[in-house]
């Protein structure tokens, strides 16, 4: 329907964004892999009697239909009818789990039953209909088989007409992948980022474990929607969107603007849609100019800050995104606070921040209905560097590194948000002891020592500002500033942020340790029961050859000295 559409346009850039719509292979993943529900149609429906009676007669095609009240009113006060043997009444209710395994707990009299045993003899209902006012499961995305119609969404007679179909075996994609190797969310009992596990709407999301065994992501792929909101907020692509992944759909928008130059069309700009909403994206089109270029995608989200960059620097003038006022809360909290960090970085390069912004539909509908044009924002040149290669990081940064060769900031350091995944750690080196705790969490080697010398170096671009080298300097001495350091140099450089002279060993004078560190070690020990002497204390400032060697020598000159070990 959407390239029908495009083909009513018979001006130049109309006809330009027909052919790279047509001539720009579709984003597609042929196999994905998948996960499975079993359902047999056992369907609980929750809420006023009167109301689930109701429906229950519209859903007599399911294989068993079990009726909770949660007002109390009897069958046959609500409607006059005989008592219905599958009829229930509750105080409270429990509700978890996922299409084919919802388990129902409720509670009458102090005594908490699972419902499906007592109703069904069954470990778990299949499908959930909640008519309920608030609804019994939190989630803003709605878990598979899930129904919070009294919620307000979905609409009951959508519910009506897909509960039905949810007999048998379904397979649903997997939509995400998830490089542990690459996650900053936790090392050697150190929490750090947590922006997927915040960034989800539907509960998918969660960090497993305790500071003994260490704490890790899990993606439960029963409850992913695939929404997109984890991918866009992780600053290391450690996850990421599998349908397809974010390397294809960039260089699908690369070539998509590549096609529509190509054919003759000027100051493209790229609208991304969610396929899901097709009448809307068209009714979008309809109210905007010829040189606006749709991209479909799964969902708004799963396209990160690096492509929106990537898209500005290979010839589109803005970037938008079809969007809603009635998503979830959670989905435009995200994409609010990375389409804002992206407007601060335009803005700090002297550009118009609206060269990336959301579209809401309801106040472009509204300026239709009002006669008004929306007043679209671009930049001022275009760019055509071609493919962007790497990692995440990589391919943002060279984007922005485009971007300033054309535009030099006022200020070469410049603030950001406090949630902004990049800036720089401050170090305080009266307080540094050099103990490389930083360095053994820090998730992309931000923080590293070079081998050559007692030091910590720190390299800029590298840092996502993930909070455990903070966390895990036992002397406070870190601090973190997020920042967007435009000059390349000195951003992409390792720097030195804390450097001494190495101890060096008292028998064979090699160096072996920061003197600062075996300075600590010694006040600290003196006076303790197992250090009561020099030399023992002395022992600390030795390499561990020659500390060994030094004890067996006391040994031999004093056996009597083996009882202190």
């Amino acid at each position: 329907m959407l390239k029908q559409f495009l083909k009513q346009y018979d001006s130049t850039n109309g006809k330009a964004r027909a052919y790279a719509i047509d001539n720009t292979v579709e984003l597609a993943n042929l196999i994905p892999p998948t996960v499975s529900y079993e359902s047999g149609g056992n369907t609980l429906i929750i809420g006023p009697t009167a109301i689930i009676l109701s429906a229950a007669e519209q859903l007599k095609e399911m294989h068993s239909l079990t009726l909770l009240s949660t007002d109390g009113i009897s069958a046959d006060s609500a409607n006059g009818s005989d008592s219905l043997p599958n009829l229930y009444f509750t105080s409270s209710i429990q509700l978890d789990g996922f299409l084919g395994t919802f388990t129902a707990l409720i509670e009458n009299n102090g005594l908490t039953t699972n419902l499906a045993k007592v109703a069904i003899n069954s470990d778990c209902f299949d499908v959930v209909l909640d008519l309920s006012l608030t609804g019994c499961m939190t989630e803003e995305v709605p878990v598979p088989g899930y129904y919070p119609v009294g919620r307000g969404y979905p609409k009951l007679a959508d519910a009506l007409e897909e509960i039905p179909t949810l007999m048998g075996t379904f397979d649903k994609p997997k939509y995400f992948r998830l490089d542990t190797d690459l996650c900053a969310h936790s090392s050697r009992g150190i929490k750090g980022c947590e922006r997927c596990v915040d960034a989800c709407p539907a509960g998918a999301l969660s960090s497993e474990g305790n500071d003994q065994i260490g704490h890790k992501i899990e993606i439960n792929p029963y409850l992913c929607q695939g929404v997109g909101t984890c991918a866009t907020a992780c600053p290391t692509e450690a996850i990421h969107y599998a349908l397809p992944n974010p390397q294809d759909t960039q260089k699908f928008i690369e070539r998509t603007l590549t096609n529509y130059e190509q054919a003759g069309g000027i100051d493209p700009i790229v609208l991304i849609c969610s396929s899901r909403h097709e009448a809307y994206n068209l009714m979008a089109l309809q109210a905007l100019p010829d040189n606006v270029i749709p991209v479909v995608v799964e969902e708004l989200p799963s396209v990160g800050i690096d492509t929106w960059f990537a898209a500005l620097t290979n010839g589109a003038t803005q970037v938008l995104f079809a969007a809603s006022k009635h998503m979830p809360a959670t989905i435009l909290r995200v994409l609010n606070n990375e389409v804002g960090i992206a407007q601060d970085l335009l803005d700090q390069l002297g550009l118009n921040k609206e060269c990336i912004d959301i579209l809401y539909l309801e106040t472009l509908r509204e300026l239709v209905q009002n006669g008004q044009a929306l007043e679209l924002q671009t930049l001022p040149f275009e760019l055509w560097i071609g493919d962007l290669e790497g990692t995440k990081r990589e391919r943002l940064f060279t984007a922005l590194d485009a971007l300033v060769s054309n535009r030099i900031p006022v200020e070469t350091l410049q603030p950001l948000s406090s949630s902004a995944p990049y800036g720089t750690v401050d170090c305080e080196s009266k307080d540094c002891t050099l103990c490389m705790a930083c360095v053994s969490v820090c998730p992309t080697r931000a923080l590293h020592n070079d081998g050559q010398s007692p030091n910590l170096q720190f390299v800029e671009q590298d840092c996502v500002q993930c909070g455990m080298c903070e966390k895990a300097c036992p002397e406070n001495a870190l601090t973190l500033t997020p920042r967007m350091n435009w000059d390349k140099a000195s951003r992409t450089q390792a720097i030195t942020l804390h450097e001494e002279k190495a101890a060096e060993c008292l028998r064979c004078k090699k160096p072996f340790a920061p003197q600062s560190m075996i300075t600590m070690l010694q006040d600290k020990l003196r006076g303790h029961s197992q250090f009561s002497d020099e030399l023992s204390i002395s022992r600390i400032a030795m390499c561990e050859d020659c500390r060994v060697v030094d004890i067996f020598e006391s040994m031999a000159e004093k056996p009597e000295q083996q009882l202190k070990f």
